[in-house]
C-alpha cells in the first residue's frame, strides 16, 4: 500500500532531449512545407522525447475512464442522480457508450474502472476497483481519507504501469460521474488560488440558479477545509473525488513508465494538475486534446504550460475529446511514418534562417 512518505519520494525522469530534436529534424526532412504539419510537429518531438524513439510508435492506445461518485450531490448541484453514474459505466462496460463508438473509429481501446460508483459491485465489462462507495459530502466532512485518497492515486499509478507492461503506446483519461464537475471547480479554485467564481461552469447544463448554488457550495468547502493554504494531497482528500485521484494516479503512473497521457477535459486536466503538484515532472508527459467548454480548463491548461489542439465547445466527458485527439495524432503520424524526403521526389529542401 502506498504511504505518503513514499509518495513524495517519487522521481520524474526528464524526457530525452536529444531525441525531441531528432523528430523534429525528421520533420523539416520531409517533402513539405516547414512546419507544415503545425503543433503535431511539436507534439510528435515531445511523444518522442517520452518515449525515448524517434519511431514515433503509437499504434496501441487505450483511454482510462475513472467512475466515481461524489457526495456533495446531496447539496443539488446537478441535473442528475448519482444512478446515473452506474448506467453509463454499465453502457462502457458493454462497449455502447458515447466513448465507446468513438474510440472504436479511433483504434482506442476503452477501459472503464470502478473507482467508486455508489453501488455493491461493478457492472460486467468494468474494471472493479472500488476504494468505497461515493465520496463523502465535502461541506459536511473531507470528500475522502488520506488512506482513501492514497488508494485512488495507486490504483491510477498501477494500472497505467500495466498498461505500458502490456505494450500501450499511448494513455488517454477520461471520466464518468455525477457532480464532478463540482468536485474538479472546488480543487481548480484551491490550486489556482482563485475564486471560484471565475472557474465554475454549468456542467451538464445547470440552470443560473443552480449554477449559483454549485459556486456557493464550492466556496463553501474551500472555506470550511482553508484550502487556499493546503498542499495538492490535502486538497483531493478534502474536496476531490476517487475519479480526480485515480486520474492523478494514471498520469503520475504514465510519467514513471515514460508512456505519454492525453488529457481529456476539466476533470482530468484538475487531475494533471494535481498531479504536477504532487509530483513535478508529470506535466511533461501530458499530451493536450482539446479546450473544454468549463472556464477552469483553459486556466489549468496554461498552469501546466500545454495548448489544445481542438476548441470545438466539447463538453461531453468520458474521455472523448481525448479520443479524438488520438485519431487527429494517428492520422498525422502517416505523414512521419511513410515518410517521402525531399530527395524522393526531386527537389531541394527548405531551409531555415535566422
Amino acid at each position: 500500500m502506498l504511504d505518503r512518505q513514499q509518495m513524495r519520494q517519487l522521481k520524474i525522469e526528464p524526457p530525452d532531449q536529444a531525441v525531441y530534436k531528432e523528430v523534429l529534424g525528421n520533420w523539416d526532412a520531409l517533402a513539405k512545407p516547414l512546419d507544415g504539419m503545425g503543433e503535431f510537429e511539436e507534439l510528435f518531438a515531445r511523444i518522442g522525447a517520452i518515449r525515448r524513439d524517434p519511431a514515433l510508435d503509437i499504434s496501441r492506445k487505450a483511454v482510462v475512464v475513472m467512475c466515481a461518485d461524489n457526495g456533495i450531490v446531496e447539496e443539488k448541484i446537478s441535473q442528475s442522480g448519482q444512478d446515473v453514474t452506474a448506467k453509463v459505466a454499465a453502457a462502457m462496460g458493454r462497449g455502447t457508450s458515447s466513448v465507446c463508438r468513438m474510440a472504436k473509429a479511433a483504434g482506442v481501446e476503452v477501459i472503464p474502472v470502478d473507482i467508486g460508483i455508489n453501488e455493491e459491485g461493478s457492472p460486467e465489462g468494468v474494471l472493479p476497483c472500488k476504494v468505497r462507495r461515493g465520496t463523502r459530502n465535502f461541506i459536511k466532512e473531507r470528500a475522502m481519507t488520506e488512506q482513501e485518497t492514497l488508494a485512488a492515486i495507486e490504483i491510477g499509478m498501477e494500472l497505467a504501469k500495466r498498461l505500458a507492461h502490456e505494450g500501450y503506446k499511448l494513455l488517454a483519461t477520461g471520466e464518468m460521474g455525477i457532480g464532478n464537475t463540482t468536485t474538479s471547480s472546488a480543487v481548480a479554485a484551491a490550486l489556482l488560488s482563485c475564486d471560484p467564481k471565475e472557474i465554475t461552469g454549468k456542467g451538464a447544463g445547470l440552470s443560473d440558479t443552480a449554477l449559483l448554488r454549485k459556486i456557493a457550495v464550492v466556496e463553501e468547502g474551500i472555506q470550511m477545509h482553508e484550502l487556499y493554504q493546503a498542499d495538492a494531497f490535502d486538497v483531493l482528500c478534502a474536496v476531490g473525488g476517487l475519479d480526480i485521484a485515480g486520474l492523478s494516479g494514471v498520469f503520475i503512473g504514465g510519467a514513471l513508465a515514460h508512456v505519454p497521457v492525453v488529457v481529456d477535459g476539466v476533470i482530468s486536466a484538475v487531475a494533471a494538475l494535481a498531479a504536477e503538484r504532487m509530483i513535478p515532472g508529470v506535466r511533461d508527459y501530458v499530451i493536450p486534446s482539446h479546450k473544454s467548454r468549463e472556464p477552469a480548463a483553459e486556466r489549468i491548461l496554461e498552469k501546466l504550460g500545454i495548448r489544445p489542439v481542438l476548441d470545438a465547445g466539447l463538453a461531453l466527458g468520458e474521455g472523448t475529446g481525448a479520443v479524438m485527439m488520438c485519431g487527429l495524432l494517428d492520422i498525422a503520424r502517416t505523414i512521419y511514418g511513410e515518410r517521402t524526403t525531399f530527395a524522393d521526389i526531386d527537389v531541394a529542401p527548405y531551409h531555415r534562417f535566422g
